[in-house]
C-alpha cells in the first residue's frame, strides 16, 4: 500500500528536471570523495546479488523477502538480490586485507519488495555501504561518536557546496549534530512513540544520532529492529546503557518530519554475536558460512554502514519525493497524488 506525506507548505521544486540531473551526480561525486577522505575509504565492486544459504544478504527488520532466481549453471542454486552488503563488506575487509584504521566502500544498489511505498521509501535502494577495520579498545561510544562526527562533517560540507552552487537552496543543518540514546528518548517521552520521540527530538536540533537500536528498552519494546549478526546493539557501554550502533536523522524541512540518512554501527563480535543469536532465538544460523568465520576469528573487527544516497540528494535538493531523485515504480494513484500537489516524479 503507498502512502504520500504532503510538503508542509505549497510545493515548488526549488530546481527543474535538467538542474536536479545534474545537481544529483554533483551531490553524490562530492560526498563521496569526502567520505573517503573522512574515513580513509577506498572504493570497491559490490555484488547485485548473493547465494542464498550463506548468512551473507542482510536480513534487515527479519520480515522482509528478498528477491530471488535460480543459476541454471550453477545446479539451479538459488540466489538472492542484496538487501544491503552489511556482512560482505566485513568479509571484504578480510580478503584484501585491511589494515586497522582503513576500509571500503561501495555503491549499493539493492531490490525491496516489501518496502511500504511513499515519500522516502522505494522499491529500488541505492546506498553507500562502507566499512573500516578498529581495534578492540575502539569497540565504545566515544569511538563511534567520533565517526559520526566525521560522517556529519562531510553532510555540511556537502550541503555548503549545494547552498553556493544554487542559492535558492538555504542551509538548515546545525553545525553540531547531537546525540542521545534510545533508552533516554524512552525516559524524555515516555508516552510517544519511537517515531513520534524522533520527530520531536529532531526538530529540536536539527540534527542527531539515536545510538541503541535493535534490543528492548526498558518498556520491553524495541526502538526500531535489526539484525542479530552485524549492528551490536546489545553491548553494555559506558553511558550505562547498551548497544554501539545507531541511526543518523536530520530534519526535514518540506516534509516537517525526522529524516534517516544512515543506519550504522560498530559490528557485533563474537561475544556480542552469540549474545543476539540467543536473544532473538537464531542460534541456527551459527552453522552459516559468514557466522562461522566470525567465530574462527577470520573477519576483522569493524564499524560500518549505509548511507541513502537518493535520500541524500533529496533532503540537499529539498526535494518532496524520493521519485523526484530516482526512477522507480510508483502506482497510478501516487502518480496522480503526486501530480496534484505538484510533485514531479521521473
Amino acid at each position: 500500500m503507498s502512502y504520500l506525506i504532503k510538503p508542509t507548505a505549497a510545493y515548488k521544486p526549488l530546481l527543474d528536471l535538467k538542474q536536479t540531473e545534474l545537481a544529483i551526480k554533483q551531490v553524490k561525486d562530492f560526498f563521496q570523495l569526502n567520505l573517503s577522505a573522512e574515513l580513509r575509504l577506498r572504493r570497491v565492486t559490490a555484488p547485485l546479488f548473493v547465494l542464498r544459504g550463506t548468512g551473507i544478504n542482510d536480513d534487515l527488520n527479519g520480515t522482509e523477502r528478498p528477491v530471488s532466481f535460480p543459476v541454471k549453471d550453477m545446479g539451479d542454486q538459488v540466489a538472492e538480490v542484496v538487501h544491503s552488503l552489511a556482512k560482505w563488506k566485513r568479509m571484504t575487509l578480510a580478503d584484501l586485507n585491511i589494515e586497522q584504521g582503513f576500509g571500503i566502500y561501495t555503491d549499493m544498489n539493492a531490490i525491496r519488495p516489501d518496502e511500504e511505498i511513499g515519500n522516502l521509501h522505494s522499491l529500488y535502494v541505492d546506498q553507500w555501504d562502507w566499512e573500516r577495520v578498529i581495534s578492540k579498545e575502539e569497540r565504545t561510544v566515544d569511538f563511534l561518536k567520533d565517526i559520526v562526527r566525521r560522517i556529519y562533517g562531510a553532510l555540511l560540507r556537502t550541503e555548503y557546496l549545494v547552498c553556493e552552487m544554487y542559492p535558492q537552496i538555504k542551509p538548515v543543518l546545525p553545525a553540531e549534530i547531537a546525540f542521545v540514546h534510545s533508552e533516554e528518548l524512552l525516559a524524555k517521552y515516555p508516552t510517544l512513540s519511537p517515531k513520534e520521540r524522533e520527530n520531536t527530538f529532531v526538530k529540536e536540533h536539527g540534527a542527531a544520532f539515536i545510538i541503541g537500536i535493535g534490543g528492548a528498552l526498558a518498556n520491553g519494546e524495541k526502538h526500531d529492529g535489526r539484525a542479530p549478526d552485524y549492528d551490536d546493539w546489545s553491548t553494555p557501554a559506558s553511558n550505562g546503557f547498551r548497544g554501539l550502533n545507531g541511526d543518523i536523522l536530520v530534519w526535514n524541512p518540506v516534509l516537517g518530519q525526522a529524516l534517516e540518512l544512515s543506519s550504522m554501527g560498530i559490528r557485533v563480535d563474537k561475544d556480542a554475536l552469540l549474545r543476539q543469536l540467543k536473544l532473538t532465538s537464531q542460534e541456527s544460523r551459527l552453522e552459516l558460512y559468514f557466522h562461522k568465520r566470525l567465530m574462527e576469528d577470520t573477519l576483522p573487527l569493524s564499524v560500518g554502514g549505509g548511507i541513502g544516497q537518493s535520500r541524500l540528494c533529496m533532503f540537499f535538493l529539498r526535494k518532496a519525493h524520493v521519485g523526484e531523485i530516482q526512477a522507480s515504480l510508483w502506482s497510478n494513484e501516487t502518480r496522480k497524488q503526486c501530480a496534484e500537489i505538484g510533485i514531479p516524479l521521473i
